[in-house]
């Protein structure tokens, strides 16, 4: 405990909020990405926006690869004042807005222009700001695109292909959920630890994104990946609602401005990525199969019944994203 707080207390003198002149402000912003993501990459451009938006008196500066800590570790970070900004999956932070968990329950967008429609809507919106009671405020969705199981030895075709097998997973509930559901064993490990975990077989695979399979070179272990697409759940850009109650009305619309743009370029740059490290993966000989959907999709259809009768208000979300099909 003495240690972890000495290691918060050092982190908040680094990482305070500064002004470096009496009219430029640099807000500080982590992730756990690696440099080559299109996440981070939008994340430069989005620097960018904002310095020019401000004319140099407002800027973003970027630490990537979990030079911060973890994505729960960032977000602790920010509760305490040491971090203004933050991404990560909109799983992790279900253990602070659980409203948030009906974003990666699986199979319930149809396709990317369907999460998009949602992401986009006034729903969408007001879902980014249901964590601010935890001092973490949503500014926007970046595009995370479908997860999909990746596995050290053999592939999966079936649900039946789980059994027994220990999938990694983030640390969120419905996350661990899902592998339950279909037959595996869910084992939660932070992002930066996974490539040593397969390596070592503390875990027989995976489920993520092409991009962040082929960043983190985890294909490099997992020579099977299967696009079964069980869930798309978006990252979310977070700031500290201490940095923005700070910021003046126009300074916040300068940020708001910079993260809005940003969204539409990061998903053409998603888009890009996802063929591209599809392409590389297979070049470096992972066999890449596309299962029948419809025994994941029967295996996992009890959510909506569940969060009809025992959710309400989570169930009224499910409701609007089905709306805009």
């Amino acid at each position: 405990m003495i240690k972890k707080f000495f290691l918060f207390v050092v982190v908040a003198i680094a990482l305070q909020s500064c002004d470096t002149g009496p009219t430029q402000k640099t807000l500080k912003l982590a992730h756990g990405l690696d440099t080559n993501h299109p996440v981070h990459i939008a994340m430069l451009d989005m620097a960018k926006k904002l310095k020019e938006k401000s004319g140099g008196k407002l800027e973003l500066e970027i630490y990537p690869s979990g030079q911060l800590g973890t994505e729960r570790q960032c977000l602790e970070l920010i509760q305490i004042g040491s971090l203004a900004m933050t991404k990560v999956s909109a799983a992790t932070m279900e253990n602070f807005s659980p409203k948030l968990q009906v974003l990666s329950l699986p199979y319930i967008f149809d396709d990317r222009e369907h999460s998009y429609r949602f992401q986009d809507s006034e729903e969408g919106k007001a879902l980014l700001l249901e964590s601010e009671k935890y001092r973490l405020r949503g500014l926007a969705y970046f595009d995370a695109g479908f997860r999909s199981f990746y596995m050290i030895d053999g592939q999966i075709e079936t649900p039946a292909d789980l059994a027994g097998k220990k999938v990694r997973v983030m640390e969120s509930p419905s996350s661990m959920k899902l592998v339950r559901d279909l037959g595996g064993s869910p084992t939660p490990i932070s992002y930066g630890e996974l490539y040593t975990a397969l390596q070592q077989g503390i875990v027989d695979g995976a489920e993520n994104n092409a991009p962040s399979f082929y960043t983190a070179r985890h294909y490099e272990v997992c020579k099977f990946y299967s696009i079964d697409e069980h869930s798309a759940v978006p990252d979310i850009l977070v700031i500290s609602t201490d940095t923005w109650s700070r910021l003046s009305e126009e300074e916040k619309g300068w940020v708001q401005e910079a993260s809005d743009e940003t969204v539409v370029l990061e998903r053409e740059l998603w888009q890009e990525s996802e063929k591209f490290c599809l392409e590389e993966v297979q070049k470096a000989g992972v066999k890449v199969v596309y299962p029948d959907k419809s025994p994941f999709v029967e295996k996992t259809k009890g959510y909506r019944e569940v969060y009809e009768k025992e959710k309400p208000e989570m169930f009224k979300i499910i409701q609007q994203i089905e709306a805009l099909k």
